[in-house]
């Protein structure tokens, strides 16, 4: 089959269809709208080239600037989805692409007008993809190869149709869209139906990529409260106490809730959980520089330090302790009272696994409890195995 003009057209509306399918399909199941956008824009392009294609056929009905204004329209759509994907809010004056657009369909068709309709097809498809390709500038390294890839596509595609509306101030450039006569009409269907492959491909692997990452992110973490887990901890444990040391101390602090279950029997598990919530917060805050927590399971959380002495110790424990009694005795009086239980171990060598440092704070809590509960028990300086 020769890849004439129409030949060419007709593939791009396959492309663009198959793109626009896929993609939607991905929005099921994700959810994440700039895929919607994505896939929205590829339909748009989907139908103007159809359109084009009845007018090619006689239907002249369908103006063929209303097909072009289309494709002005599906670009934008791209845009949209890049500023949703890179969190970007798009200013007012990008909306009046459409109003500028619309104004000048009003316009009576001829020979000037129609270079004069060319060159701003073109240009206002090259804004809107140049756009696209500069919000994903600031994230090329940080987030895939896939959205690498899709803002060099996008700055290629968005300076090709700066060209083709260059050559609108050349004699004898003019092309016959009507007709799909020309060299640029052919190199444009040809440009055309690639970017939509390379787009459509570029845009699905940034998307998996993002979603492999936010898979993988909420493997690592807690659901109730959001902090660690216990597998993202151990993970992370030996690069963070690298470079413990006599004069660099590590500590291990675990953290247990006294007559937890209390607020659960009086109040309902609902109150535990946010009472588990507000900890998790109190952690947060407090948690030094360079330092690691994490929710072992039920009440019991750890803070993981690769710098600490114990009189930073026993300061960080009473601080969370006193924030954790008046939080809890405020929001939720119980006949005993709803505390905190701390046990802590110092060391300065770099622990052979995290569950050797663990039984020792474990300990060192049993002892914090024994004592009497609400307390901070503090064990020597060891070298765990």
């Amino acid at each position: 089959m020769p890849l004439d003009p129409l030949t060419m057209l007709t593939i791009s509306i396959a492309l663009a269809a198959a793109a626009a399918l896929y993609l939607a399909v991905e929005w099921r199941s994700i959810r994440e709208p700039s895929l919607l956008f994505w896939s929205a824009g590829f339909a748009t392009i989907s139908v103007g080239s159809t359109l084009a294609l009845l007018r090619s056929s006689g239907f002249t009905l369908i103006g063929i600037w209303f097909a072009n204004g289309l494709l002005v329209t599906a670009h934008f759509l791209f845009l949209l989805g890049v500023a949703r994907f890179t969190q970007t809010r798009l200013s007012r004056a990008w909306y009046l692409i459409f109003l500028t657009w619309l104004v000048m369909l009003l316009f009576p068709d001829g020979q000037l007008w129609s270079k004069v309709m060319l060159a701003a097809n073109s240009l206002l498809v090259a804004l809107a993809t140049l756009k696209a390709s500069f919000l994903l500038r600031p994230h090329g390294s940080s987030l895939s190869v896939g959205a690498v890839q899709l803002r060099y596509v996008l700055l290629t595609h968005g300076l090709f149709y700066v060209a083709k509306a260059l050559t609108v101030v050349i004699p004898g450039t003019l092309i016959d869209l009507a007709a799909f006569k020309g060299e640029i009409i052919q190199i444009s269907l040809v440009e055309g139906a690639m970017a939509i492959m390379l787009i459509a491909l570029s845009m699905t692997g940034t998307e998996r990529y993002r979603r492999e990452k936010e898979i993988a992110r909420l493997a690592e973490r807690d659901p109730l409260t959001a902090l660690y887990n216990r597998r993202a901890l151990e993970k992370r444990a030996p690069r963070l106490l690298t470079d413990v040391s006599t004069e660099r101390p590590g500590a291990l602090l675990l953290i247990d809730i006294d007559n937890f279950k209390l607020v659960n029997d009086q109040y309902g598990h609902t109150a535990g959980d946010r009472l588990l919530i507000a900890l998790s917060e109190m952690i947060r805050s407090l948690l030094p520089r360079n330092a690691l927590t994490a929710r072992l399971g039920g009440d019991e959380f750890v803070m993981l330090l690769n710098s600490a002495s114990s009189e930073r110790i026993i300061e960080l424990g009473d601080a969370l302790r006193e924030q954790f009694l008046i939080t809890a005795s405020q929001s939720f009086p119980t006949s005993a009272a709803v505390t905190l239980s701390i046990g802590a171990t110092l060391f300065d060598t770099p622990p052979a696994n995290l569950s050797a440092l663990i039984e020792q704070g474990d300990a060192a809590l049993y002892e914090s409890k024994r004592g009497g509960r609400n307390r901070i028990r503090l064990t020597g300086l060891t070298t765990p195995g």
